[in-house]
């Protein structure tokens, strides 16, 4: 990452489990996380294109982020973590989608819900369609679960990061969801 001028904001690459993961941050929080692209240099592209972002060196990390890029690491090798308490900066962000984003980071590791579900837990019941468009602009997925989210039917929905769908189904095969068909009666006997 190249330095830029000082209104940009702070950012950082971080290497995971599940690949270069990309975060922003202001005084108040969390403000981007760019989920892994096709390798370090796509994810990259993809976080300076939401951002003027001006790379700082772990060292110079507030705490918090600090121990979010901690979190993410153990995330990203499977490790069940709670991302409820990192304190995440929506400025800008419409009463609306704060109430969906507050809702989905409710939900534990390897837990889901339906759009509907969601819309309903944030108090807006009948929304399921303008929910899953409030997590289709989502700025902090992972934090803000929104991978956690299923069309009715508990089937896989949209994803609109990197990989699609297919991102959205390992991120939760990793939690241990697993949404194919049940395995068949014969299959669940075998030994």
């Amino acid at each position: 990452m190249t330095a830029t001028d000082n209104h940009s904001v702070p950012c950082a690459l971080i290497e995971t489990g599940i690949g270069w993961i990309g975060i922003a941050w202001s005084e108040r929080g969390l403000t981007r996380l760019q989920l892994p692209a096709r390798d370090r240099e796509a994810t990259e592209r993809r976080l300076l294109s939401t951002i003027h972002g001006r790379p700082v060196e772990s060292a110079d990390m507030p705490a918090p982020i600090a121990a979010l890029v901690g979190m993410l690491r153990r995330y990203g090798m499977g490790e069940p973590v709670d991302f409820s308490g990192v304190p995440v900066d929506l400025d800008g962000v419409d009463p609306f989608r704060r109430a969906i984003y507050d809702a989905a980071r409710r939900l534990d590791f390897g837990h889901t819900t339906t759009y509907g579900g969601l819309a309903e837990e944030a108090g807006y019941k009948g929304r399921a369609q303008d929910t899953g468009q409030a997590l289709g602009r989502n700025p902090v997925p992972i934090v803000v679960p929104c991978h956690r989210i299923l069309a009715a039917g508990n089937r896989i929905g949209g994803f609109s990061a990197p990989g699609g769908s297919t991102a959205k189904e390992r991120l939760l095969e990793m939690e241990g969801v697993h949404l194919g068909p049940p395995p068949s009666a014969q299959q669940s006997f075998a030994f």
